[in-house]
């Protein structure tokens, strides 16, 4: 006598459900090689695939765009399938009844337009010209091209030292990454084909935990010049630690008290204790490099002396001072800049905000470090203020929910507009105005006023941190070319018209991660070897582990734990617990050594050398 039943998912369902999971991992898993025309094909043909079918732009019109492409891959196509190409694509994006056929058409129209020279390769030369020479996803994502299935391989058999100089080959600061690197080869690891991506960080970490001091390779023989470092953050050190392997005398010129830039004064403790960050840096001065403090560039010293007193200059001052919100009383007591609070702090200039309330301003990482020192100094109440969504925020997740489990507010889709001050120009609140997400620009959601009223923030203390900018005056007086706050160098760090002068980094890429500054300086340092009339090349001569031929089951991922919120805020120790031993294996275990199976095996898949 039931007119309605309750419905359960059919396990035809069930099962489509299941592919579906699949097809997401192998797409998120798909190497950065994989040829685009190809790839277009195969996403194009899966939208064909959902569509309803009505509308003859899509039944009909995709079809015939998917044939096109075919040709193409086969060889049989001429100059003029790319028109028509382009024609049919534009034809069905303007005419299909949904978003669906839309989109599926722009994203072959997108193509034709960003690698149309992929096309032109297929027709003219019946080839691709995707360049898959290094065919291992985590390798060629890493900035600095780490040997990263090599360290874990060495990882699994409990081989930390030797892990610690391999790593070294292409990154002289393991202990630092394996604490706070972004680790964007995680996110094409073909692990996630199976289950998820395996924790390469994590075990960086694990290496330099369990490898105690390993001391760096020894010297080249002396060459005689001389390299002046402007800069002693992470990409000044890795330069002169590869200048002085290959024979080179590096000398660091430091501003501040201590090496080691925004890693030392930007990075909190208790994401990157200060004592491991030593570490590193003493492991860079060992190999004889002289550091000179004190002196800053445009003041103590100009480009032009040390042209003269060195063989070559390299500049890699990062992006050390902040950017404005542009408000009016924005210099009014309380107001303070991430960049000169963080440095404080890490200078051991510590502010007592007991009972105060403090808001930070912006969405990146700096941000996130900002709140939670905050919170660690005894600030009643940390607001973040931003003008999007938490999921537009930059600061890696892990960042993000660290901060609101150590009892950060989160004030998202709230726009700056005025500050609010007292009579003795002391901040005592903030305005923002309401905002709402709009039409997507750039692959990001716009936002735009929602029309009502501002609504007040109080606080005692405002902490912008909402961008670094990169002190380019000197600069820009000595002839080196400046653009919208950076230095313009070539992709090999030089200048064109001032021979023996360098820079990379921050100051020439803007604002970015530690790895990143890392590659730069691998780059620079060899090609300043080369500018010095020399050919030297970094390599190690440690074995890596065979790959043995046992099965790969599915298998959980090992996270790094973390101290508990409600003790962790109280000082300023590490918040992350490293692997212990036994889970380090297991986590090195599930590699699937790309470098080896697969395309690694015909395909060289490590470089031994640079």
């Amino acid at each position: 006598m039931s007119r309605l039943e309750i419905a359960s998912p059919k396990r035809a369902r069930l099962v489509i459900e299941e592919l579906y999971k699949d097809l997401e991992r192998r797409i998120e898993s798909s190497p950065p090689g994989l040829c685009p025309v190809d790839m277009a094909r195969a996403f194009l043909e899966l939208c064909h695939a959902q569509t309803c079918g009505k509308c003859t732009p899509c039944r009909i019109g995709l079809g015939q765009l998917n044939q096109l492409i075919r040709d193409v891959l086969d060889g049989n196509a001429a100059m003029e399938t790319l028109e028509i190409m382009e024609q049919t694509a534009l034809s069905i994006m303007e005419s299909a009844d949904c978003a669906i056929g839309y989109e599926a058409a722009n994203m072959v129209y997108k193509g034709l337009i960003g690698y149309r020279d992929d096309y032109v390769e297929h027709i003219q030369n019946g080839r691709c010209t995707c360049a898959y020479s290094q065919p291992v996803p985590c390798v060629s994502l890493c900035p600095a091209h780490v040997d990263i299935p090599g360290y874990i391989a060495l990882v699994s058999e409990g081989r930390y030292g030797d892990a610690i100089r391999l790593i070294r080959k292409d990154n002289p600061f393991p202990t630092t990454c394996g604490f706070i690197c972004e680790h964007p080869c995680e996110a094409r690891c073909r692990r996630n084909m199976m289950d998820d991506s395996v924790n390469i960080r994590g075990l960086k970490r694990v290496a330099a935990d369990f490898a105690g001091e390993v001391d760096p390779p020894e010297r080249a023989p002396s060459t005689g010049k001389r390299v002046a470092i402007l800069g002693g953050g992470p990409g000044g050190l890795s330069a002169a630690y590869y200048l002085q392997l290959m024979g080179h005398q590096a000398v660091i010129y430091e501003m501040l008290p201590k090496l080691g830039g925004m890693l030392r004064y930007g990075i909190p403790n208790y994401r990157l204790p200060k004592d491991r960050l030593d570490q590193d840096i003493q492991a860079v001065l060992k190999t004889g490099v002289e550091v000179r403090h004190g002196l800053k560039i445009g003041r103590d010293i100009t480009i032009q002396q040390l042209r003269e007193e060195y063989d070559a200059v390299l500049i890699t001052i990062g992006a050390s001072t902040d950017k404005k919100l542009g408000l009016e009383v924005e210099d009014a007591e309380g107001v303070l800049s991430a960049v000169q609070f963080l440095r404080d702090v890490g200078s051991s200039k510590i502010m007592d905000l007991t009972g105060k309330e403090v808001a930070v301003i912006g969405g990146g990482n700096v941000s996130m470090d900002a709140v939670r020192t905050a919170k660690r100094l005894g600030a009643k109440k940390v607001s973040i203020v931003y003008r999007r969504r938490t999921a537009d925020m930059t600061a890696l997740p892990d960042e993000i929910e660290g901060a609101v489990a150590e009892g950060i507010e989160l004030q998202t889709l709230k726009a700056p507009a005025s500050l609010d001050i007292d009579d003795k120009n002391q901040i005592r609140g903030i305005y923002v105005t309401p905002q709402m997400v709009s039409s997507i620009k750039g692959g990001r959601a716009g936002i735009r006023p929602t029309g009502e009223p501002d609504v007040y923030i109080p606080c005692d203390i405002l902490v912008i941190a909402i961008g670094q900018n990169i002190e380019t005056r000197h600069f820009e007086e000595a002839g080196i070319p400046v653009e919208r706050g950076k230095i313009v160098t070539r992709n090999t760090g030089a200048f064109e018209h001032m021979p023996g002068v360098f820079a990379g980094g921050d100051c020439a890429s803007g604002p970015a991660s530690v790895i990143k500054a890392i590659a730069a300086a691998k780059v620079v340092a060899a090609n300043i070897d080369e500018y010095l009339g020399f050919h030297h090349q970094i390599s190690c001569d440690v074995e890596i582990p065979e790959a043995n031929l046992r099965d790969r089951t599915p298998c959980s991922r090992v996270n790094l734990t973390e101290r508990e919120a409600c003790e962790r805020v109280r000082d300023f120790d590490g918040v992350e617990n490293c692997m212990t031993e036994q889970e380090a294996k297991q986590e090195a275990s599930r590699c699937l050594r790309c470098d080896h199976f697969g395309y690694g095996i015909f395909k060289g898949g490590r470089e031994k050398i640079w």
